[in-house]
C-alpha cells in the first residue's frame, strides 16, 4: 500500500458490537482512533432488498496495521459477508498523523 495511513470501514448491528471492536483495535495498538456512530442501510442480499439500523466504524492506523485489522475483522463479525474497505490517506494534519504513530508504535 503506497499510504503510510489507512481509515478501515466496517458496519456492524449493534452499539454493543461497535464498542467492543473499537476498543479491542485501540487496545491492541491496531487503531489510535475509532469512530462509530449508527446509518441505516438498504442493500441488496440473496436477491431481497433489505433494511437495517447499523453502526459504521471508521478505524484511523498506520497502513502496515492494516491486514491485522481486516483479520480481526473477518474473525469476529457476526456478518456472512463483512463490509471491509480500507482506504488510503493521501494527506492530513501533520500534528494528526504523528499522534496516529505515537498511539500504535507497540505494533
Amino acid at each position: 500500500m503506497k499510504n503510510k495511513y489507512v481509515q478501515v470501514q466496517t458496519t456492524v448491528g449493534s452499539e454493543e458490537e461497535a464498542f467492543l471492536y473499537a476498543s479491542s483495535l485501540v487496545k491492541m495498538n491496531l487503531a489510535a482512533c475509532v469512530h462509530f456512530f449508527p446509518i441505516k442501510s438498504i442493500y441488496r442480499w440473496k436477491g431481497q432488498i433489505e433494511k437495517s439500523d447499523e453502526f459504521i466504524l471508521l478505524i484511523k492506523a498506520p497502513s502496515k496495521n492494516s491486514d491485522e485489522i481486516v483479520e480481526y475483522i473477518k474473525q469476529e463479525h457476526t456478518y456472512e459477508i463483512p463490509e471491509i474497505l480500507v482506504l488510503g490517506f493521501e494527506g492530513g494534519s501533520k500534528e494528526y498523523l504523528d499522534w496516529i504513530d505515537e498511539e500504535t508504535k507497540l505494533r
